[in-house]
């Protein structure tokens, strides 16, 4: 009987000492095993994702990211925009788009650790802060994906374009007709095997060789046009056409512009390899690297706009200012072989992210397993679809237009702003809040004006073009 009591005795401190932080009870411990092994697994997923895989990239890498990412083909279309926007207010629409740009990309930098302890690594996490958590993936993955993927189409397209020059101008007469569509499955192929490197900091190398190339064919660009002159009767008077073509095109020319500045929807990716603590923050040496790379931007894109359009003026209608360059040939040639180079890298730049995303639904969601095999599937379909309508559609100025309004102007001039808005609650009418709604109502006239302008474009061209050719 003693024994008995002795044993209840010790049940009972047993249920005390339980009460008081004795080892868990086994359904507890298996929901801990659970949390824990459900925690190794997404830590384990996110140092294999893409964006967030390495954090050890410096300043200038956020530099060279930044001008790979944004001076891309749009630089080469400033002055075919100029024709329909003309000296005054083509002035205006590059300088005033240089500068909201330049504060919302400041606005995103300040945002991405603006929570202690939590850093926004992808633009949709960001969202997710400012509208809630379902509500923010449905505002913005869509306009991102639109973005990069748009992006990554007319680069398959400038790639096959320039690839395309590039062989007319070294070919020695008589040259064999290629196909644009055969010089668009040329360029695609290689990406193949760069779309298998692991993440950002692996492309820091050829980020950098597309960030000198965007430089340096940006320079013979508008060199060439300077020293080749004006051509005979130049003229900047408005192209003869009807009145509803002409609103089209300065529609489609602001389109254009909007391209031109797209590297927000990369820029919290970017910023997310830069290391980070609170002693110092990524912000310091991201907005480093943003400077220096907005520096670049004003380097290449102005005089390419300006002496361009100053050269050719409206007496002949183009897309990419190269195409119209002939002399010296040797000089041309080369440029156009620097496109290549250049959208070879920031076809990866902007590729990652979407990588990222589509990586995270199979790890994450779909609870496969990292490793090669998934990464080579994906990556390689993602490249197929977008090397298939490259081919399908390759109206390279059009599509600029078209892109440019409808989802490069939401994402890079009014979107930030709106975040800002919700996040920081500035007080009403103070300078912040005007600076921040004067942005967004630029930018939604902008989006709406410009999608019309590039989807009308895209129409007209499809009528009379042979599909394939």
């Amino acid at each position: 009987m003693g024994t008995v009591n002795r044993g209840s005795l010790d049940l009972d401190a047993g249920d005390a000492n339980g009460a008081q932080g004795s080892p868990p009870s086994t359904a507890q411990a298996f929901k801990e095993y659970v949390e824990e092994g459900s925690h190794r697994t997404t830590k384990n997923a996110d140092d294999w994702l893409p964006v967030t895989g390495s954090r050890n990239a410096k300043w200038w890498y956020a530099a060279f990211h930044n001008v790979t990412a944004m001076v891309g083909a749009g630089v080469l279309s400033l002055p075919s925009a100029m024709v329909f926007l003309g000296w005054g207010p083509g002035v205006l629409v590059m300088v005033l788009s240089w500068v909201i740009t330049l504060y919302t990309l400041w606005q995103m930098v300040q945002m991405h650790e603006m929570v202690e302890g939590k850093r926004f690594d992808r633009y949709h996490e960001l969202g997710q802060q400012a509208f809630g958590e379902k509500l923010g993936l449905w505002i913005v993955v869509p306009q991102q994906l639109v973005v990069e993927v748009g992006v990554d189409i007319v680069y398959m397209v400038t790639g096959g374009d320039s690839l395309q020059n590039f062989y007319m101008l070294v070919c020695k007469h008589p040259c064999k007709h290629v196909k644009k569509s055969h010089w668009i499955l040329i360029f695609g192929s290689v990406h193949f095997f760069l779309a298998q490197l692991p993440n950002f900091n692996s492309i820091s190398g050829l980020s950098l060789a597309a960030a000198v190339m965007s430089l340096s064919y940006s320079t013979i660009a508008w060199g060439a046009s300077a020293h080749n002159g004006r051509i005979p009767g130049v003229s900047y008077s408005y192209p003869h056409q009807s009145t509803a073509g002409a609103i089209f095109h300065v529609f489609n020319a602001l389109g254009q512009v909007a391209f031109a500045y797209a590297g927000h929807n990369v820029v919290l990716e970017i910023q997310a390899t830069i290391p980070s603590t609170p002693e110092k923050p990524s912000k310091t040496p991201m907005w480093r690297g943003v400077i220096v790379a907005y520096i670049v931007v004003a380097i290449c894109y102005f005089p390419v706009a300006f002496v361009g359009y100053w050269a050719f003026g409206n007496d002949r209608l183009f897309d990419n200012v190269l195409t119209r360059l002939q002399h010296p040939t040797w000089l041309v040639a080369t440029a156009n072989l620097m496109v290549v180079i250049h959208v070879i890298g920031s076809y990866q730049v902007y590729a990652m992210p979407v990588f990222d995303m589509l990586e995270t639904v199979f790890v994450k969601k779909m609870r496969l397993s990292p490793g090669l095999l998934l990464r080579l599937i994906v990556r390689s379909t993602y490249v197929a679809l977008t090397c298939f309508i490259a081919i399908t559609l390759p109206f390279f100025g059009d599509l600029l237009g078209f892109f440019g309004g409808f989802a490069f102007a939401p994402t890079t001039y009014f979107l930030p702003c709106i975040m800002w808005l919700a996040i920081y609650k500035p007080r009403l009418f103070s300078l912040s809040w005007l600076t921040n709604w004067i942005c967004i109502v630029l930018g939604v006239l902008l989006m709406m004006v410009a999608s019309i302008g590039g989807l009308r474009g895209i129409i007209v061209a499809a009528s009379t073009y042979k599909f394939y050719q």
